[in-house]
């Protein structure tokens, strides 16, 4: 019977336990002693999760285009946060041009439509451009050939805007009628927050729909699942690929406005950091699977958001927020270590596997 035993567990396996059961003592010992040291009120730790919720937006809708090119390609694409940034940079320029003229404040709701459709449909054409050029002609390469093209194209992005607009930060304009808070069942909530919110729910549906509901969409699962076969049955496996990246480029073109009507300002390298957290986002939730960003992206933005604040306080470490992005890391370790399908995790064909 302890041969047996000994078999079936590896001092691996033994190992990754003990790693997880004093990571959880840690969090517990932490997480009490911020409560007993009761240094932040109800309304602190509400403020904290309805951020989480609205920066966790941001990040399903950015990871939701890996995971779908993941889906259907085998593929990371690294170059996805800088199409993101193009998308915030482009809607810079519209809502700019929106201030100086009075419109934005005039017509607020259809400034943002118009800001929002204008640097999805930017971010889109650069990921088809992308798709097109950099990707379709690797399709059949090992898998590290587009994984080494992915990360070139990332650079070329960054150092095209850079080339283009230089390095400085740019500012969106001031909105008044964003400023402020709202009341919503009884909780002040930031208006700009509201907005990120509502926005991202409405994509994160329409995705939902898009894929679930629409010949095009489910022409796009089958070919996740099968290229050869879905070629076989009739669908443009071309196209669907191509569909692909042009929803998951429109979205992340989104939430960069999301991302800049939150944070104000945009730079040439301001994807970076997003781009990785989304991945992870994707990861958590399980890369592949669409329902699984959304939920990895959420509960990301959460932890990011609460976690510093909730476990490192009460650890006395001084400036706990500071460590919020070594957080989003050591999430990712710990998924890949005890749960490498992630949340929600994809169920793969044998062919896939």
């Amino acid at each position: 019977m302890l041969k047996s035993l000994r078999r079936r567990v590896s001092g691996t396996t033994i190992a990754m336990w003990v790693i997880g059961i004093i990571l959880l003592i840690v969090v517990i010992y932490g997480s009490v002693r911020t409560i007993m040291l009761d240094k932040y009120t109800g309304r602190d730790w509400i403020d904290l999760f309805v951020y989480g919720i609205s920066q966790g937006s941001i990040y399903a809708l950015i990871a939701l285009g890996y995971t779908m090119v993941y889906g259907i390609l085998r593929m990371i694409n690294f170059a996805h946060g800088d199409i993101f940034m193009a998308g915030a940079f482009i809607g810079y320029f519209v809502a700019s041009y929106f201030g100086q003229t009075g419109f934005l404040e005039s017509n607020l709701v259809l400034s943002l439509i118009i800001i929002t459709l204008v640097a999805a449909a930017t971010a889109a054409a650069i990921a088809v451009m992308l798709e097109r050029i950099a990707y379709r002609p690797l399709r059949r390469a090992p898998r590290l050939v587009p994984l080494i093209t992915a990360i070139g194209a990332s650079f070329f992005l960054e150092y095209a805007f850079l080339g283009l607009f230089g390095s400085g930060i740019k500012g969106y304009p001031d909105i008044e009628a964003l400023k402020g808070r709202v009341v919503i069942l009884g909780v002040e909530i930031l208006k700009t927050q509201v907005v990120v919110i509502v926005a991202a729910i409405i994509m994160l549906i329409a995705l939902w729909f898009f894929v679930q509901r629409t010949k095009t969409g489910k022409a796009i699962q089958a070919v996740s699942e099968d290229k050869d076969a879905a070629a076989l049955m009739g669908i443009n496996v071309d196209r669907s690929i191509m569909i692909t990246f042009l929803v998951g480029g429109a979205l992340a073109g989104a939430a960069g406005v999301l991302y800049a009507l939150l944070f104000r300002q945009v730079y040439f390298f301001m994807g970076f950091f997003p781009g990785l957290k989304a991945f992870t986002a994707a990861v958590l939730g399980g890369i592949g699977n669409i329902a699984g960003a959304m939920v990895g992206g959420l509960f990301l933005g959460v932890a990011e958001s609460l976690f510093p604040n909730l476990v490192l306080d009460g650890l006395g470490i001084p400036a706990p927020y500071q460590l919020k992005d070594a957080l989003a890391f050591l999430l990712l370790v710990l998924v890949l270590i005890f749960r490498p399908t992630g949340i929600l995790g994809e169920r793969l064909a044998t062919k896939k596997a």
